[in-house]
């Protein structure tokens, strides 16, 4: 299955954070927080200004972004969970 955002929308598939913390201690999926990064696998095609004028995206497809805990819409697509979010929900690009 494809999917491609609207609009100013992105795609991100959630980085899941190890199973075994730096200390050796194993945590279970139930004691874990939703995951906050995130890799972008695809975009939409981009905000419309006031003035009918293209806006450009400020992060592009491969990069590693913050996202908020709660933020966008969660989407399974082929047994993988990902989100959509607008390019404004994005906190800041990693790395």
């Amino acid at each position: 299955m494809k999917i491609k955002p609207l609009g100013d929308r992105i795609l991100v598939e959630p980085i899941k954070e190890e199973e075994v913390a730096k200390g050796g201690i194993i945590i279970p999926d139930s004691a874990r927080e939703k995951p906050q990064e995130g890799k972008v696998i695809a975009m939409g095609t981009g905000k419309i200004d006031k003035e009918g004028n293209k806006v450009a995206f400020n992060v592009k497809k491969g990069d590693i972004v913050l996202m908020p805990k709660y933020g966008g819409t969660e989407v399974k697509l082929d047994g993988k969970t990902y989100q959509i979010m607008r390019e404004d929900d994005i906190l800041a690009v990693i790395g």
